[in-house]
């Protein structure tokens, strides 16, 4: 799974104005195979101005502040220097009896007062996902949701 930071989020956390474990609103969202990530999109009004590129439909309630976006819980951030990487993690999401379409990537998100406004930590690319009303689980990987590593 790709997993494409945002050059805001960068920016953001050089500055150190983006806290990931402490601040809240920080969320994943979920947005169909229309939506392609690019790292110069900063704020989730990217993935869901224009036309409708976060997923809806049973199961998951796009938009600001929507249930459809799960906040993110047990964050952590870790660093290991026998890979010399840290790296940011929380717990698995779930979204229950999910069918709103074809998922095509996940984003990682913190929520502020509109989407406009809402900042793209990062993209997450997996293989697309038909949903069929079953259960989704995001489960991420071992190394966590976005790593850093040395140059």
């Amino acid at each position: 799974m790709a997993t494409i930071t945002s050059n805001k989020f960068r920016q953001l956390l050089l500055q150190k104005n983006i806290d990931l474990v402490n601040d809240s609103g920080i969320k994943v969202m979920l947005f169909n195979s229309s939506y392609t990530p690019d790292k110069d999109h900063d704020f989730v009004s990217s993935i869901t101005g224009g036309t409708t590129k976060e997923l809806s439909g049973t199961g998951y309630t796009a938009g600001f502040g929507g249930s459809g976006r799960k906040a993110l819980t047990g964050r952590v951030i870790t660093r290991d220097d026998a890979t010399d990487k840290v790296y940011f993690d929380a717990n698995d999401a779930t979204w229950t009896g999910l069918n709103a379409g074809t998922i095509g990537g996940a984003a990682l998100i913190k929520e502020v007062t509109t989407d406009t406004d809402s900042i793209i930590i990062c993209s997450l690319d997996p293989a697309d996902l038909v949903t069929n009303g079953s259960d989704v689980l995001g489960q991420w990987a071992a190394d966590g949701l976005v790593n850093l590593t040395s140059a």
